[in-house]
């Protein structure tokens, strides 16, 4: 009898957890993976000395930790895992709503040509040699014209549509895809291609405090609207009339939507150049988690894509003597996973 009892006491299916769990484990998530992060490198630092460090500018420490070990940590790796991640937040959550106001589950984050516009305008800034900044600032400005562009033409139809503004995105993301094949084949084989080349692979080695300064307050902006715009979000996933019926404008949220959207996309692409599938599988690990209800598929997403692109920043860093662009490892990774989660049926809205 007691051995039965036993039997079926070890049978019984585990509870899932509440969603209050899973949203204090999509914080802690993070945060216990920057920490660690800060610990690994080419220099290792204990995560004591770790936590002293950064405690040090607020609170009298005594030093037991040397010059290097701050240098390492204060003015190398904090930097970069701040931008890290700004750039996985920016991204997921700009993936979400896409797919949110798009209604389909497929798009990512540069589906208006924001990544192309930016390669293109950042090849001009390598091809002629000028500095870091200027890349940067016309990496973002033909980022936001390729969506300035793409939501023009969409304007031209009486009758426009999603599905049109999908299909400008497409045009005008392959002109400026074709644009940066011509910049590649006027440019200095045995040294501006590879510059511009490795700015397309992805790459956070030149993430610096200058950075931060630059394009951290668009990026976290943008997240802000974002979130704040949530449940619009959900009601623009319905149909037109349907979301006309319940007081919202669906021309003017939707602008609003894709205008924040493109623009943390851009400041994101301006800082680590292309990575992609970022912004199209950690949306849908969201929803597998949380369901289809935007309200929680945003803030799920940009805790999740914080913990992804860090831990894949980790592995760019510390794979192989030379760092790994991190577009390679984002591909890598992204589209096998996304490939399983077409086979087991889960890239829908249920």
């Amino acid at each position: 009898m007691t051995k039965a009892l036993l039997e079926t006491e070890t049978k019984k299916p585990r509870k899932p957890l509440s969603g209050k769990a899973k949203g204090l484990l999509l914080i802690l998530t993070p945060v216990v993976i920057f920490l660690f992060s800060l610990c690994i490198g080419r220099y290792y630092v204990p995560i004591p000395d770790v936590v002293k460090i950064l405690l040090s500018p607020f609170v009298p420490l005594e030093h037991t930790w040397s010059p290097t070990m701050q240098t390492a940590i204060l003015v190398v790796r904090l930097p970069r895992l701040i931008l890290v991640a700004l750039v996985g937040a920016s991204l997921s959550i700009s993936g979400a709503s896409f797919q949110g106001i798009l209604k389909n589950p497929l798009v990512s984050s540069d589906i208006l040509g924001v990544a192309a516009g930016a390669g293109f305008g950042a090849s001009i800034g390598l091809l002629f040699s000028l500095n870091l900044a200027w890349v940067q600032v016309l990496a973002f400005s033909f980022a936001m014209l390729a969506v300035s562009l793409a939501y023009g033409i969409n304007s031209l139809y009486k009758r426009s549509s999603t599905l049109v503004l999908v299909l400008c995105g497409i045009i005008i993301s392959s002109l400026f895809s074709s644009l940066v094949a011509l910049m590649k084949y006027f440019s200095d084989p045995n040294t501006t291609m590879a510059s511009i080349v490795f700015w397309l692979l992805g790459s956070f080695s030149s993430a610096t405090s200058s950075s931060i300064f630059y394009f951290a307050p668009p990026m976290i902006l943008g997240i802000i609207i974002l979130l704040l715009f949530r449940w619009r979000i959900n009601v623009l996933s319905l149909d037109d009339k349907e979301a006309k019926a319940l007081g919202v404008n669906v021309k003017r949220d939707q602008g609003i939507v894709i205008f924040f959207a493109s623009l943390i996309t851009a400041s994101a692409v301006c800082v680590s150049g292309l990575i992609t599938w970022v912004g199209l599988i950690v949306p849908h690990i969201a929803r597998m988690i949380f369901g289809p209800n935007n309200k929680k598929v945003l803030p799920a997403s940009v805790l999740i894509g914080v913990s992804y692109l860090i831990l894949i920043d980790d592995l760019a860093r510390t794979l192989m003597p030379n760092e790994i662009s991190i577009g390679i490892l984002t591909g890598t990774i992204g589209a096998p996973f996304f490939g399983y989660l077409l086979l087991r049926r889960r890239v829908g809205w249920s």
